[in-house]
């Protein structure tokens, strides 16, 4: 399987998604293409060129970066072409990654230097109480079961200072016109255990309103073959 480009791993997801990008197989074709590896399953495996920095872009005109936070936490990083953005933008004493992709975690700490901590894949134990100045999380919440995700927002609040920020994507109703699920039906392949799943926006915003955390801007950003809404929310002081 290896010689074509394929690996065998074992699945840790717990709402059923395997590992959408295979490590060694990863490597190797974006060291064939002579690409970062953000660049090459941007450009080639997601088809959407560009799509990873206009995220950043997007997060960077929202103010996200602008107090340079010192404490990063990552939940779900894999390949690592968000962290490894978020890094050019901001430069924090500690970066903590949630990751239960083995390959992929062990890759991010030794060529980041970031903290890899324990994750059962729902919670953010480890990690102390008001103590993180910027959590994000991209191309997760759409790929996990509705309790999975839940379980993570109300871990994200939890861990957040005041003042701090909460970034993260879901598939909302805002990118689901009737288009946009016919797309889903007809040209979305057969789906992938839990992927791609949906999560009403309100029901986010006004979760998190009661974790004290407020709503500071929105945006889409490509998923798939349509696109998913990326959060931006700020824990009140």
């Amino acid at each position: 399987m290896g010689r074509a480009g394929f690996d065998i791993v074992r699945s840790t997801h717990r709402g059923g998604v395997d590992d959408f990008i295979p490590f060694e197989a990863t490597m190797r074709a974006a060291r064939a293409a002579g690409l970062s590896v953000g660049d090459h399953i941007d450009q080639v495996m997601n088809g959407t060129p560009g799509a990873t920095q206009h995220t950043i872009d997007e997060l960077r005109a929202l103010g996200v970066f602008a107090g340079d936070p010192k404490t990063v936490l990552e939940i779900g990083p894999g390949s690592g072409r968000y962290l490894e953005k978020t890094l050019k933008e901001c430069s924090p004493a500690r970066y903590e990654i949630y990751e239960t992709a083995a390959p992929w975690a062990d890759y991010l700490v030794e060529t980041f230097g970031v903290v890899a901590r324990p994750t059962e894949g729902s919670s953010l134990a480890p990690t102390p109480d008001d103590s993180v100045d910027l959590v994000q999380a991209h191309k997760v919440f759409n790929t996990v079961t509705f309790l999975c995700a839940a379980r993570y927002f109300f871990e994200m609040a939890r861990v957040t200072r005041p003042g701090g920020r909460i970034v993260f994507d879901v598939m909302t109703e805002t990118c689901l016109d009737p288009d946009a699920v016919r797309t889903w039906a007809t040209k979305g392949g057969t789906g992938h255990g839990s992927y791609p799943a949906a999560l009403p926006r309100s029901t986010c915003v006004d979760l998190f309103a009661t974790l004290g955390c407020t709503l500071q801007g929105s945006f889409l950003a490509p998923l798939g073959v349509a696109s998913t809404e990326v959060l931006v929310f700020a824990k009140d002081a």
